[in-house]
């Protein structure tokens, strides 16, 4: 099992339009106070061919589908090919990405999705960064604010032994790898990293770094796939 949680571990930034977003940063968290400004730079480059302005501070590909009841707020960016469903509300500093699938009731705040990533059903996306198809099931959610309203410590076990780093971070969600599938009704607790290619049983409450190609099922039972058989 690999426990490394850096970005390059985590995210391959050819399916971000946000790449540039991840510079000189070496964990995915350190970005998340750079989300706003980054969309209001990046916003004013976009092609207009390919992009269209709605309202202050929101770019909309034009091929991305969105649903007249959604609620958008921005700094946002949406790519193209995504969908927003049905009374989503973007609160704002929101990357969606290319094929994203934002549903009926989701609540995104200061995100980014990477491509083809789901949030489809009943979720809360806060402060957090959801890798290349990422999926959360229905009703899953990232929690952002530890209940005590301390600074978020990312911990785990690493090669090395135990881990934890500090964020400086009051407000932080999840970091999930590319192709994490989270099962519903799921909570992602403050600070939770978890590798690419994992699995998270439905209805479990995670935290800290889970390893990537693993399957989780509850906090002391992480099963590592056998990927021979994928």
């Amino acid at each position: 099992m690999s426990n490394n949680i850096t970005i390059s571990d985590l995210y391959n930034l050819d399916e971000t339009i946000a790449a540039k977003l991840f510079e000189g940063a070496t964990y995915p968290w350190e970005v998340l106070s750079r989300i706003r400004d980054f969309i209001l730079e990046l916003g004013s480059t976009l092609p207009e061919d390919i992009f269209e302005k709605r309202g202050e501070d929101i770019w909309v590909a034009k091929s991305a589908k969105v649903a007249p009841t959604a609620c958008l707020n921005g700094p946002l960016i949406i790519d193209e090919e995504a969908e927003v469903r049905h009374c989503a509300f973007v609160r704002g500093s929101a990357i969606v990405g290319k094929g994203a699938v934002v549903g009926n009731s989701t609540e995104l705040k200061n995100v980014v999705l990477f491509n083809k990533v789901q949030v489809p059903h009943y979720n809360y996306v806060g402060d957090s960064i959801l890798g290349y198809k990422s999926h959360m099931g229905a009703g899953s959610i990232t929690s952002n604010v530890k209940s005590d309203k301390t600074l978020v410590v990312v911990k785990g076990k690493g090669i090395a032994g135990e881990i934890a780093i500090e964020t400086g971070l009051k407000k932080m969600g999840a970091m999930l790898g590319d192709n994490v599938e989270v099962g519903c009704n799921s909570v992602l607790n403050p600070g939770t990293v978890v590798g690419r290619n994992t699995n998270i049983y439905p209805t479990s409450m995670v935290r800290g770094v889970i390893p990537a190609d693993s399957i989780y099922k509850t906090r002391t039972e992480i099963a590592e796939k056998d990927l021979a058989r994928l």
